[in-house]
């Protein structure tokens, strides 16, 4: 059944038919429009899910954590300040490996105090052990919030995870998506089992002691082994969801998507890599410049954690060039997607150019205009190996 409706509305409807046993809201913009529909759900009787409203997104994410180790599955979403509010316990989270599921409507962080999209507060999350997928459109935000759920919960995984969607530039976009109907849903994704034994005075069980010097190291390890490993699982969810769901697959975007989406690559020269909404924008700008004869494509990257180095290396190694636009910047290194990329081809011992191109800070616009001039940079060599554009 397709229908017109908000981003933020359709991540709102998937997290409905996953029905979570417990929700912990707490509204910060730009995402409180999903867990005020989410409310309005819980109010109206159409799901059973504990509704709770706690008093900050530290409390949220505890609320979760506490949820998950009880046996059930929990959800969240919050912005900017509020995932950075919740650091401290989104280490606790994968550390106990508990698959909590999280929207995350990124937006700048401060200061000074800014409302807008970028990437900045995601990306500062990287290192804390959860998985992080990104979306283009509404119908990837619906989509892929159905599938983080079997994603975190297989039992090869035990993570949480984070689907991160643009603020306004998506999030408060009408599109038409494609709503699955929930019987399809549960068939897809099962009924959460926990792997570890609830919490119950009857069967004892110690979750996140502490970790003495000669052990702390092991289980670290084992975290980013989870990480790495989730990437097949991740793949196997893609690849079961576009085979169920056929329709959800737009006839622009090739059926087999895993991790990243190329669009026209074919006979290209020098590539565009970037994530988010931002990837439509390119695209059209892709478009024209296909008629006016530059061999440009774009890869779009979904899958930023864990990071799909191998198969980047691959991709990237048969342009000369390569440019990366993205929405985020680490003040005394440039753009970490650009240098993490730059890593991935190091490596494999690929060297084609590649040059970084910082957008849309703080939710400044990011005009055809900008997208024309790094195509014409990136295929002169003109500029610096890091260009802000503003």
């Amino acid at each position: 059944m397709k229908e017109v409706m908000e981003a933020s509305h359709a991540v709102s409807e998937a997290v409905k038919s996953l029905e979570p046993d417990v929700i912990a809201a707490y509204p910060i913009t730009p995402q409180t429009h999903i867990v005020e529909r989410i409310s309005d759900f819980v109010a109206n009787g159409e799901i059973k899910s504990e509704y709770m409203r706690v008093e900050s997104e530290f409390s949220a994410i505890s609320a979760c954590l506490g949820a998950q180790a009880t046996g059930v599955r929990s959800y969240t979403s919050t912005s900017s300040q509020g995932l950075a509010l919740m650091n401290e316990v989104l280490f606790i989270v994968s550390g106990m490996r508990l698959p909590v599921l999280m929207s995350v409507v990124n937006r700048a962080l401060s200061a000074p105090i800014n409302i807008w999209n970028d990437h900045q507060d995601s990306i500062s999350e990287r290192d804390t052990g959860w998985i992080q997928l990104y979306v283009e459109t509404a119908q990837e935000g619906y989509d892929m919030t159905l599938m983080q759920a079997k994603i975190s919960e297989d039992k090869r995984v035990m993570l949480p995870s984070m689907i991160c969607m643009d603020g306004f530039t998506l999030s408060h976009v009408y599109e038409p998506v494609n709503i699955v109907e929930k019987a399809e849903i549960d068939e897809f994704v099962p009924k959460y089992e926990p792997l570890h034994a609830v919490l119950d005075p009857k069967v004892p069980l110690t979750q996140g002691p502490i970790g003495f010097p000669s052990h702390y190291m092991e289980f670290r390890n084992e975290i980013c082994k989870a990480v790495d490993g989730s990437l097949d699982v991740i793949g196997e969810v893609m690849a079961d969801f576009n085979k169920k769901f056929p329709n959800q697959i737009p006839k622009s975007r090739p059926e087999e998507y895993f991790h990243i989406e190329e669009y026209k690559t074919e006979g290209a020269d020098m590539v565009l890599v970037a994530m988010g909404s931002v990837c439509g924008t390119i695209k059209d700008v892709i478009d024209e410049a296909r008629k006016k004869g530059v061999a440009v494509g774009l890869v779009k990257l979904i899958t930023y954690r864990p990071f799909p180095a191998k198969l980047l290396a691959e991709k990237l190694s048969k342009f000369s060039k390569v440019g990366v636009c993205e929405k985020a910047i680490s003040p005394g290194l440039g753009g970490p997607l650009c240098n993490e990329i730059a890593g991935a081809l190091y490596e494999a011992n690929e060297r084609p150019k590649i040059r970084s191109f910082i957008i849309g800070l703080g939710g400044r616009d990011v005009k055809l205009g900008h997208v024309e001039k790094i195509i014409d940079m990136l295929a002169k060599d003109i500029g610096n190996k890091e260009e802000w554009m503003y």
